[in-house]
């Protein structure tokens, strides 16, 4: 299965970060772009690719391990970047991205001290897609817009492993579905 570690920002700041994608999307150019569903709207910790079921047990174990040993910490959605010359548009992050990156940290040497092979390591950034481009599409305007943008912030109280399943259909937009295959709470284990 495909798989990756995250945080899910709660309802309230998902509500908050479509008002603020609705005024992108009214930008002029907006329909070149693909815009990502509210339900895959996350803060990736680390991807994992395809984990054989069989391995997921003990990614799940170390992974429950790495929540246990990092505290709850306070986020917010903030601003906003571009990968790749403008093939994706992000929403950043602001409050304790020092105990983000850590928890993103973990999450990669999870993985790694379960079998799962990783790619090179990178140094963490957070950022949640907002939209997608095939063509290389200019984002300025929108990042530019997404500069004032500030949620409301929440505690981050957990870790999330999350299955992602790709489109099947081959219908134009659709998105891929997302579930979380395992929940740890954040500090547990003091």
């Amino acid at each position: 299965m495909r798989l990756f570690a995250a945080v899910l920002p709660p309802e309230h700041v998902v509500q908050e970060l479509a008002a603020e994608v609705a005024e992108l999307k009214r930008l002029p150019g907006a329909g070149a772009l693909r815009w990502t569903g509210r339900p895959g709207w996350h803060f990736t910790l680390a991807f994992y690719g395809e984990v054989a079921d069989d391995v997921v047990p003990a990614l799940s174990d170390r992974l429950s391990r790495a929540a246990h040993r990092t505290p709850p910490f306070r986020l917010a959605v903030r601003g906003g970047g571009q990968f790749g010359h403008g093939r994706a548009l992000w929403a950043g992050a602001s409050g304790d991205l020092e105990t983000l990156r850590l928890l993103a940290e973990r999450a990669e040497a999870a993985a790694r001290k379960a079998g799962v092979p990783m790619a090179e390591h990178r140094r963490y950034q957070a950022h949640l897609t907002v939209a997608r481009s095939r063509d290389g599409f200019e984002v300025r305007p929108y990042v530019d817009a997404l500069a004032g943008f500030t949620s409301s912030d929440w505690a981050v109280a957990e870790l999330v492993l999350m299955r992602s399943n790709l489109p099947r259909s081959g219908v134009r937009g659709e998105q891929p579905r997302y579930e979380a295959v395992g929940r740890w709470a954040l500090g547990a284990g003091g």
